[in-house]
């Protein structure tokens, strides 16, 4: 089975604030949703996150499959005052942006990029569209509230949007199903002419809805994301994942009940850029003692197709790569058991622990054999 993430070339926040309406952020470690309160007012006013993620990434990814599904993953570092529910939603950017390297700390503040006002912000100064927006898009913000127009401009319609909707009570990591929009990215970077069906890849456009962005009486509270520019493990990436896994005619034996599952012949560590062969060996765990010439704790079969991997952080023991009953599942031929693992999305220079799960008529069972491997640049 497959999971292949790749990482963001750029990101930023956006702030409509009437003091931080230049404001460009492209070097801060954090990305937020926000609603700030008016320095000379009582009105509170949004911030919108955006991504972009490099063509080349995602062509190399999709090349991979065409049956796939892919999600935007970005990764709570703090929230505060948040409201009983939140709702985030997710547009494809219909206009190119410069990243910029300001800082929010940064006094003078930074204008040398994408700002509330501003696409670029260098010597083109250009402003987002407020008005006349291209076919199929649009931005800017309601006319009803007192928030200076711009902040994105971006693709709209059912097949262009990503929504997650969660409580205080929820984990606020966002996991956005993005399929249709990177499917759309995909018939634009692989077609022969300029988007006959598909649209430019600009990036993606984070926002709350419009509902708790034009309540300028209300905060809403703030949730607050590691960004590319993190020093944790947390960047934000666009995770494909499909099934891959095949099942071959084998002649080993397909065993159930009480079993042993150990790693052999796997490395201990791996480049960030290797596609590993994971191979497993399975037996009985009290295997019938029979007079032979070899030992038949050296045999080695296979589980059903209910069987599945899972790959955690071995220092913090997160969860890096959960069971999917879809996208995890185990391959199996004549040598045994195995799984392909893409190295790229995990971070290199941390180790990393596999754990496997099968389901037979006896219920559930998860094997760990305590197997590390370290991921290096």
């Amino acid at each position: 089975m497959a999971y292949y993430s790749i990482f963001p070339e750029k990101d930023t926040t956006i702030y409509s604030h009437h003091n931080r309406s230049d404001l460009n952020t492209g070097n801060d470690e954090i990305l937020e949703l926000v609603k700030e309160k008016g320095s000379t007012n009582n009105l509170y006013y949004p911030s919108r996150i955006l991504l972009q993620f490099s063509n080349s990434d995602i062509q190399l990814a999709i090349a991979k499959s065409n049956n796939f599904t892919s999600s935007l993953e970005l990764f709570s570092a703090e929230h505060k005052n948040l409201s009983a529910e939140q709702s985030v939603e997710v547009f494809p950017l219909s206009s190119s942006w410069n990243e910029g390297t300001g800082k929010y700390s940064n006094l003078p503040i930074s204008s040398n990029g994408s700002s509330w006002l501003y696409k670029d912000n260098d010597s083109s100064k250009t402003k987002w569209l407020t008005s006349s927006f291209g076919v199929g898009s649009t931005g800017s913000i309601s006319t009803t509230v007192s928030i200076t127009k711009g902040g994105g401009e971006w693709y709209t319609g059912s097949l262009f949007k990503g929504t997650q909707t969660f409580s205080n009570a929820d984990s606020l990591d966002l996991n956005v199903d993005v399929t249709n929009i990177v499917q759309k990215f995909s018939a634009s970077i692989n077609a022969s002419q300029t988007y006959p069906t598909g649209i430019p890849n600009y990036g993606f456009i984070l926002k709350n809805s419009d509902t708790i962005e034009e309540n300028v009486s209300s905060s809403n509270g703030t949730l607050q994301y590691f960004s590319v520019d993190t020093h944790t493990i947390y960047p934000p990436k666009l995770t494909f994942k499909w099934d891959d896994s095949i099942h071959e005619k084998q002649s080993s034996a397909k065993l159930e009940g009480d079993l042993s599952v150990s790693l052999y012949n796997n490395k201990r560590e791996y480049n960030k850029n290797d596609v590993a062969k994971i191979k497993l060996h399975v037996r009985d765990k009290y295997p019938t003692r029979q007079f032979t010439s070899s030992s038949n704790y050296l045999n080695s079969g296979y589980f059903t197709t209910s069987s599945y991997y899972s790959i955690r952080d071995a220092h913090t023991e997160e969860v890096v790569i959960p069971f999917d009953n879809y996208n995890t599942k185990l391959s199996a031929n004549n040598d045994g058991m195995y799984f392909n693992l893409y190295m790229n999305g995990l971070q290199p220079e941390r180790y990393y622990r596999i754990l496997f799960k099968h389901i037979n008529n006896d219920g559930t069972q998860i094997y760990d054999d305590n197997y590390h491997f370290k991921v290096v640049r």
